[in-house]
């Protein structure tokens, strides 16, 4: 069956949805430490979630696996590493400044680089973006996008210089505008190695497809390596914390530090930590499907991907009240920027149809 890039298109608008709630049930986590909900939720995404939709959805994976050059295995486990610096400092940027202005700022540096630099570096963008309509279709659709997101991060930093610290504080408990900046400059660039694992993962593509996996699922075995990366980057840092912080007890039900009477609830705790962390992996499960779909093109769903997060976190912030006192002019340049970014998903996917 040919790839349809329509259904890619929904396809990464199901892996935006899935990144913009991950974070969603962490906030109900009670009385655990950053370092333990994000560890024991990372724990689902990077390590159990790949391995077991991997098994299920493709064929002889304990084959593929043990056929992959180690080169490729790698490169791909490298960019996880790099990869995962720029998802454990994404989970700062949602406690500095919130879903939707974190979103925006992180995503928009990731759409530029893990969009433009993989035919850079192959050395085809003038063959890919420039050289047929339908490239030139795609590249208008990423400047599209970049305008949406300048748009939302425009509107959060009139919404910032409007508000009064306790406004701030009330939706978003540690916001600091250049802080989270900082840190958001430095995930975005650090998230965007995800497109280069899985650009280095093409071999592992074609020997799942060898093995008899369907088109659809041939990424899979792939980001069994590329997450792992971003585990041992997350558990060296996470494991650190605590240790400095002493809250492993907390696991078994230890009050932290401080607050002896309070105890964790770790049922739900748990349960929310592996919601959370299954989200996470499942935007890069519809990743891979609508890459699938995406034809000779498949470098621009990186940019659907990304412009889908953003709409869906900014929807999000919406329904977390972090807009309520923003000016009804702010919150127009929100909806306008979300606008602009659904008509970038379009663009994009009419591009890659048009290039068969």
């Amino acid at each position: 069956m040919p790839p349809n890039p329509l259904i890619g298109v929904l396809f990464h608008w199901l892996g935006g949805l899935s990144s913009a709630s991950f974070y969603v049930p962490y906030r109900g986590v009670k009385r655990w430490s950053w370092e333990i909900f994000w560890l024991t939720g990372g724990i689902f995404s990077w390590l159990i979630a790949p391995w077991f939709f991997a098994a299920v959805q493709t064929n002889d994976l304990l084959g593929v696996v043990a056929r992959v050059p180690g080169s490729v295995a790698g490169y791909c486990i490298l960019f996880g590493m790099l990869w995962g610096l720029g998802g454990l400092t994404y989970g700062l940027t949602m406690r500095y400044l919130g879903l939707s202005l974190g979103m925006a700022v992180v995503l928009g540096l990731c759409t530029v680089f893990g969009t433009l630099i993989p035919p850079i570096f192959n050395g085809d963008f003038h063959a890919k973006l420039l050289a047929t309509q339908s490239g030139r279709t795609i590249l208008l659709g990423l400047i599209v996008t970049l305008a949406g997101i300048i748009v939302v991060a425009l509107a959060g930093a009139r919404k910032d210089a409007a508000l009064t610290t306790a406004q701030k504080n009330a939706v978003v408990a540690e916001f600091d505008f250049r802080k989270g900046i900082a840190v958001a400059l430095f995930s975005g660039i650090m998230s965007s190695c995800f497109a280069f694992g899985l650009a280095a993962g093409e071999r592992i593509k074609a020997l799942s497809a060898a093995a008899g996996t369907g088109p659809l699922w041939t990424g899979l075995p792939t980001l069994c390596f590329v997450m792992f990366g971003g585990l041992l980057t997350n558990a060296v840092w996470c494991g650190y914390l605590i240790v400095r912080n002493r809250s492993a007890g907390q696991w078994l039900g230890r009050a932290a530090p401080g607050a002896e009477t309070a105890r964790p609830p770790l049922f739900a705790n748990f349960l929310l930590c592996a919601i959370a962390g299954t989200l996470w992996y499942f935007q890069f499960f519809f990743y891979t499907m609508g890459e699938s779909q995406m034809g000779a093109y498949g470098f621009s769903s990186w940019t659907l991907h990304m412009a889908s997060i953003i709409i869906f976190g900014t929807i999000w912030g919406f329904i977390f009240r972090e807009w309520k006192d923003a000016a009804p002019r702010v919150r127009a340049m929100v909806f306008s920027g979300v606008g602009l970014l659904v008509l970038a998903t379009i663009i994009i996917g009419y591009g890659n149809r048009i290039g068969g």
